[in-house]
């Protein structure tokens, strides 16, 4: 199942406003001309245990012969089709518009679960004058304010109620017990190439010309003793250069293909280096916490250079840092350079994810260092960690109990976690520190 949240409603009711909202930062671009998202937005969100992504439409329109419009009608329509949960944002201040009347009456025939949110309801006027739009006869209906973020902890409620489990979305299709390896990166890097080298086989079309790949491939992977699905995806591109319905729902695909996977593939293309692209990719895959990653080099080049290969891997790691604890490798898919070192890699990263850390060889490590190197105090206040142990979840989660947990500082976080990967083998791997008080 999906897990994507699609924001959909006429122009200028404040869908980026919300979009920002949910995802917690300031992406969107947000101003009250209609029409100023064209292109679709995407960002990551969290809420009770649900990792989602969060999907700002253009506002839709009727009739129009604007070709821009007509675009994003189709797009809307796309991301609807994709979606888990269609969020209809209205605007309580324009009252229901025939607009709005058009809009409910297509996603009423949609059988996606549908969330009416009345905007801009932040007074107790405005909250009467809401009541109407249960007239357009959605079951979850609920008023919010996105500016001032009123109402939308409740619509996030609903949200991750509809949503399945992040470990169970998969479990009807795939064998949840085989490691799920997604290849990633922009469009042409060769990343059919290289299921194509892994399989022995042209199991996937291969061209110069990019997007050739539309939606993401699964083939089980079963040699050599190593077992599990390989998942090429289309090719993900800036934004301002996705045109085409169908590149808009292949881009869909591949965002939904990093939900499902357990660890990332992140391919480059040495003839072209490291791009704001790619580093964008590496957000989408890092902020999913369930992702493990490492970065693979193809070109046959760099791989036989050493010191052509090391100063393009310093150059890399400088640009990620400071997630910069991931293996990376240079490979050639077309010499067949490295590739069963890719597959091997990719494993070693999957089973650090999984690892579960003894809490007594824990507590050994961590709070002999922690001895050594205690927390700053703050404010006269001595900061004491008592205890340390690792949550059951689906990716490396710690928790360090102690006294003063709110004045724990962000760099002694960093250096918690620098310590543990020193310690363990957590290559390749996100995880989470938390202080908690006991």
């Amino acid at each position: 199942m999906s897990q994507i949240v699609a924001i959909v409603g006429r122009p200028n009711v404040g869908k980026s406003t919300l979009f920002n909202r949910l995802i917690g930062e300031r992406k969107a671009i947000i101003d009250n001309i209609s029409g100023v998202t064209r292109d679709r937005i995407y960002g990551f969100s969290d809420w009770n245990g649900k990792n989602f992504t969060v999907v700002d439409t253009g506002g839709f329109v009727k009739g129009s012969t604007d070709i821009f419009e007509a675009e994003i009608r189709r797009q809307v329509q796309i991301a609807m089709d994709e979606a888990a949960v269609i969020v209809f944002l209205t605007d309580v201040s324009t009252g229901i518009t025939d607009l709005d009347m058009e809009i409910a009456r297509m996603l009423r025939k949609n059988p996606k679960r549908v969330i009416l949110a009345v905007n801009k309801v932040d007074n107790a006027q405005r909250q009467m004058v809401a009541n109407e739009f249960w007239s357009l006869g959605f079951d979850d209906t609920i008023f919010i304010s996105s500016i001032s973020g009123g109402g939308t902890g409740e619509l996030l409620d609903i949200v991750a109620d509809i949503l399945p489990s992040n470990e169970d979305e998969f479990a009807n299709t795939l064998d949840n017990e085989i490691p799920k390896i997604a290849i990633v990166g922009q469009p042409n890097v060769g990343k059919s190439s290289l299921t194509n080298a892994l399989m022995g086989e042209e199991r996937n079309i291969v061209t110069d010309k990019p997007g050739t790949t539309r939606d993401a491939i699964y083939t089980l992977y079963n040699k050599f003793d190593k077992k599990f699905y390989l998942i090429d995806t289309a090719g993900i591109r800036k934004k301002a250069r996705v045109h085409e319905d169908l590149e808009f729902y292949s881009v869909l695909r591949a965002i939904n293909a990093m939900e499902e996977a357990d660890v990332c593939l992140l391919m480059l293309d040495a003839t072209v280096g490291i791009e704001s692209q790619d580093l964008s990719i590496l957000g989408l895959v890092q902020k999913r916490k369930k992702d493990s990653l490492f970065w693979l080099i193809n070109g046959a080049l760099i791989a036989k250079e050493t010191n052509t290969a090391r100063d393009f891997e310093k150059d890399l790691r400088e640009k990620i840092a400071p997630f910069n604890d991931v293996p990376i490798l240079f490979t050639s898919v077309y010499e067949k350079q490295r590739l069963f070192k890719t597959v091997e890699t990719a494993l070693e990263v999957y089973e650090n994810r999984k690892q579960k850390i003894k809490t007594s060889l824990l507590n050994d490590v961590m709070l002999e260092i922690i001895e050594k190197n205690p927390p700053p105090s703050h404010r006269g206040k001595y900061i004491k960690i008592k205890y340390v142990t690792q949550l059951p979840v689906y990716y490396p989660t710690f928790v360090f109990y102690c006294n003063y947990p709110d004045h724990v500082k962000a760099s002694y976080r960093h250096f918690i976690e620098n310590q543990l990967r020193k310690h363990f083998k957590l290559t390749g791997v996100s995880i989470s520190v938390y202080f908690r008080e006991k």
